[in-house]
């Protein structure tokens, strides 16, 4: 088993009473119903400081996470949040610190939200649905559930979803914020069907349904006024920022309490004297309505829990793999920042070390530079790094390397890939674009306009260049919508010369060149449980042939294929007696090193695209959930990676013979098989490296097993050596 060595440093300002800069990141600030006291989250403890500023005291201690502070309504308490018995449970602290008791005990995240009585507390989770609930049944829509603080058995409030609960202080109405759809609580200027709005139900949240707001931006975290009869709440309404607002149920009139420009307002709360709460940029504020908004100075002085430096042996997280043209060396992004690593040893050594991230590596056709997306300032943009001493073969050895952009001109550009002979690099513009750089006059073209693509998340287009670096086979939206795309020959010039290849009317992607240019590979939903609903769908992997020879000796059968691979042997050793006596003289030897330099160039393809459907075969015995395909230089073996019951595994399919075989369990994601196919890797990098055309369609979509596929999760890497053995290391 192979190890990887290295350190990963994290280094933290410790923050002491002394300190000349505030603390930042005070987060989910809740003020006492006094409006003396004011308690938030910092580094995964609870605090509490006074609504004045000054220093902070530490309620919690514990190495865990806790998070969510709600005041009881006497403010003798804290309801809080905390994993530290494992899933996120439920706990309540004596407001001056103390032993926290424990109040749930369910496996589900749950996440304390008000107190409906003073005995009460309500808090959240996705434990399950009642029957009646028309709502999706998804933990994105959790349930309300109510406990005694004492302890005892939780029941339900309600199943429909609510957020940002609160409790009328006068006949205990309820204020809450719906929740429509998935999308990110911290997304800014949102706009859509499914932004969130302000609704009103009774006391036990089950009628007296109305609809208080209805702009077309997010309107949230509403916050009963003292005498009941108003609430304040966060909205964008004016185009800008979060900020507070103010309304009464009834009245259309709204009043505008705060003006931060910059950054959102969140986390709002309120005191009994009318004393608002909430962060801005990292801090704690307060504001009275009609007077100016204030900052809350805190000072902290807490032991710091954390290491400053941590060593690590890392056996998982990485992710966008590339192997190197020599198959020496394997290059991929860990916490954001390019690693190579040799393959034979245990030396790795680290490309960039930057605050932002990097992903989406390709290498040169030489080895000595490596392509990527990096987020540099405002945007993505294309940079190089390269080996800078000629004598210097490998990244992992290398005493200098230096970084270049490429391309950094404002506007979003990644996924970066090197063409075969290593003098341009394609990458997407704007998400959808498909470009080309040209690294000897850095002039940039158009390959794909935008719009025959749609991006629904990062790397869900795929392209890939030909063996030539003349053409690229590339996502297309022929013919439906985003989520029924073709596969496009597409002329890499700037021509705009494009041919949909396969015109399925189902979703078709991932197709890769094989054979030496001759035919493709892709994945397709065409022949199994298909995607009508957008929700997700079984794939195949086909073959499509450009060459009819090609097509011809594909079908041919084990035995007739072995006599024409003898017959070519017989032929050629007859050639190559040929070429030796020629080489008895000068001028022979002159033809031969010539002939054999014209051998190593890689030929113009060319393509016969008429009878293109006619030369079409499914390779794959069964549909199923696919991770990525590789097909054999002979294409006698198909080797995939597929979940057909639980999780992904490495599978082997011979085609003539018609026999399959699991090579590896808990494999899947992406394949590389290195240059001479004897050794390759498998993996799970990010969506810009697998040929995901439908994968955003099922959105429950992961690896099971020691590898595990979803955007931003990290994954193990394995060495497949020699693809048919079955062996493996662990990178």
């Amino acid at each position: 088993m192979k190890k990887v060595f290295f350190a990963v440093a994290m280094i933290a300002a410790a923050a002491t009473a002394g300190a000349s800069e505030a603390p930042l990141w005070l987060r989910n600030p809740a003020i006492s119903p006094d409006g003396r006291t004011i308690a938030f989250t910092y580094r995964g403890d609870i605090f509490t400081v006074g609504a004045g500023g000054g220093q902070a005291r530490q309620i919690t201690t514990n190495p865990a996470y806790d998070t969510a502070p709600v005041w009881s309504p006497d403010g003798r308490s804290i309801a809080f949040a905390s994993d530290r018995d494992g899933s996120m449970d439920v706990f309540i602290v004596p407001a001056t610190g103390g032993q926290p008791v424990k109040l749930t005990t369910h496996s589900a995240a749950e996440t304390p939200v008000a107190f409906l009585t003073p005995d009460t507390l309500l808090f959240s989770a996705a434990v399950m649905p009642a029957q009646a609930d028309i709502q999706f049944p998804s933990s994105l829509f959790p349930q309300t559930y109510k406990v005694s603080v004492k302890g005892g058995r939780p029941q339900m409030y309600t199943s429909l979803a609510m957020e940002q609960i609160s409790v009328n202080p006068v006949d205990g109405s309820i204020l809450y914020t719906d929740k429509k759809g998935y999308e990110d609580p911290l997304r800014k200027h949102h706009t859509s069907s499914i932004t969130r709005d302000i609704w009103l139900a009774d006391h036990n949240g089950r009628a007296g349904f109305k609809k208080l707001t209805s702009s077309t931006g997010e309107d949230r975290n509403a916050v009963w006024t003292p005498d009941g009869r108003s609430y304040y709440f966060l909205s964008e309404r004016d185009g800008g920022s979060f900020n507070v607002y103010k309304a009464t149920p009834g009245s259309s009139e709204v009043k505008r309490i705060t003006d931060h420009a910059k950054h959102p307002v969140r986390s709002l709360s309120v005191a009994s004297d009318g004393t608002l709460c909430y962060s801005y940029d990292g801090e704690l504020w307060t504001v009275k309505e009609g007077a100016a908004p204030s900052k809350v100075k805190v000072a902290i002085a807490a032991d710091y829990n954390e290491k400053p430096l941590v060593a690590q042996v890392r056996r998982s997280g990485a992710t966008d793999l590339a192997v190197s043209p020599s198959g020496k060396e394997v290059a991929f992004i860990l916490h954001g920042d390019v690693y190579v690593t040799s393959i034979e040893y245990a030396t790795t050594r680290r490309v960039t070390d930057t605050p932002q991230q990097e992903r989406d590596l390709s290498f040169s056709a030489d080895g000595r530079s490596i392509v990527y997306s990096a987020e540099r300032g405002d945007t993505w943009g294309i940079y190089r790094s390269s080996i800078k001493r000629p004598e210097e073969k490998l990244f992992t050895y290398a005493t200098e390397i230096e970084e270049e952009p490429l391309v950094a001109d404002g506007r979003t550009s990644f996924q970066p890939a090197y063409s075969p002979d290593g003098k341009e690099v394609a990458f997407l513009r704007d998400r959808t674009e498909l470009c080309v750089i040209n690294l000897a006059d850095k002039k940039i073209r158009t390959v794909l306009d935008g719009k025959y693509n749609y991006s629904y998340s990062d790397g869900d287009v795929t392209y890939r260049w030909s063996p030539d670096s003349r053409w690229f086979l590339v996502d297309y939206i022929g013919h439906g919508g985003w989520n029924n795309k073709d596969v496009a020959l597409v002329k890499a010039d700037g021509s705009g010369e494009v041919t949909n290849l396969t015109e399925s009317g189902y979703t078709d992607g991932n197709a890769k060149w094989v054979l030496g240019g001759k035919a493709m590979i892709w994945e397709s939903d065409r022949a199994g449980y298909r995607s009508h609903g957008s929700w997700g769908s079984e794939s195949d992997t086909y073959i499509m042939f450009f060459d009819p020879e090609a097509w011809d000796r594909f079908r041919l059968s084990k035995e007739e294929l072995a006599l024409l691979e003898e017959a070519e042997k017989d032929s050629k050793d007859k050639a190559d007696d040929s070429v030796k006596s020629d080489k008895k003289d000068k001028k022979g030897k002159k033809d031969a090193d010539k002939n054999s330099e014209k051998a190593d160039k890689v030929e113009a393809l060319k393509f016969d695209l008429d009878g293109r459907r006619d030369r079409v075969a499914r390779l794959t015995g069964n549909s199923s959930r696919m991770g990525d395909a590789h097909l054999s230089k002979k294409g006698d073996k198909l080797y995939y990676c597929a979940a057909f019951e639980d999780g992904y595994d490495l599978w082997e399919r011979d085609l003539k013979e018609g026999t399959v075989r699991k090579l590896a369990k808990g494999v899947g994601g992406f394949m590389n098989p290195g240059k001479d196919e004897k050794q390759g890797v498998c993996g799970s990098p990010r969506q810009s490296d697998r040929g995901e055309s439908q994968r955003r369609q099922d959105q429950g979509y992961r690896f099971r097993g020691r590898l595990q596929l979803s955007s931003g999760y990290g994954t193990s890497v394995y060495i497949q050596s020699r693809m048919a053995s079955g062996q493996r290391q662990v990178l």
